[in-house]
């Protein structure tokens, strides 16, 4: 049996139930969202400016977006301890393709998201096959800290010589993590990517949080433990 206050029935009254009302609308689908994206461990690592992503973790991430009509049956990253990204493609009509190359800027601020990709070999494969790849190579790698991303045909792609450029900001727009607020900020302002570093391994990826730190001891308190 639950022992009430005495005036348990006056305190109710004064109880401005629509306020509540409009908090639980407000941030419940926004925890929904933090809590499928994060981790208090990965909040942490963006928080003190530096998370690391293995190349396992990407490579699935990019896997679960091969259908078996696409161009490619597979997309393989390996960082490499020089900083370079090496890309293999299994392609149905010309077997393998192999890139080395620099990413020389992974960028996400606001409403700019974009990366550019220098690449070491003379020439580059069709301007189509590098669409499809390279617009699934750019959202696995902001996956991480913006969660489930959809996959876009038409991600905005500039080649230049040996230079990829895709811009990725589109679709983190329209994403659910885009769309969302916590606290009055909007998900997608609160997490900035300045720079991606291919390491061995994995990609280190250095970050910034922009949010109060009342907001951020809020998100540390409501987010699981790290995920297995």
């Amino acid at each position: 049996m639950i022992d009430l206050p005495a005036n348990w029935q006056e305190q109710l009254q004064q109880i401005d139930w629509a306020k509540v009302q409009e908090k639980v609308a407000d941030y419940g689908p926004a925890l929904k969202v933090v809590k499928d994206t994060w981790d208090r461990e990965t909040l942490a690592e963006i928080s003190q400016g530096n998370l690391f992503v293995a190349d396992k973790m990407l490579n699935e991430a990019i896997a679960k977006n091969i259908k078996e009509d696409s161009p490619a049956k597979s997309v393989v990253l390996e960082s490499q301890d020089d900083g370079r990204l090496k890309i293999t493609v299994e392609t149905a009509k010309v077997g393998k393709v192999e890139l080395t190359g620099e990413v020389k800027e992974f960028v996400h601020a606001g409403d700019k998201s974009y990366m550019v990709y220098r690449v070491r070999e003379r020439n580059i494969p069709s301007h189509g096959l590098m669409s499809w790849v390279f617009s699934r190579v750019s959202l696995a790698m902001a996956q991480r800290m913006v969660g489930p991303l959809h996959v876009s045909e038409d991600l905005p792609l500039e080649i230049k010589h040996n230079t990829v450029r895709i811009d990725y900001s589109k679709v983190l727009a329209e994403s659910e993590f885009g769309r969302t607020t916590f606290h009055g900020h909007r998900l997608l302002d609160m997490v900035e990517i300045e720079k991606a570093t291919p390491k061995a391994g994995g990609i280190m990826f250095q970050t910034r949080l922009n949010v109060p730190d009342d907001v951020k001891d809020d998100l540390k308190a409501l987010l699981p433990q790290k995920k297995q």
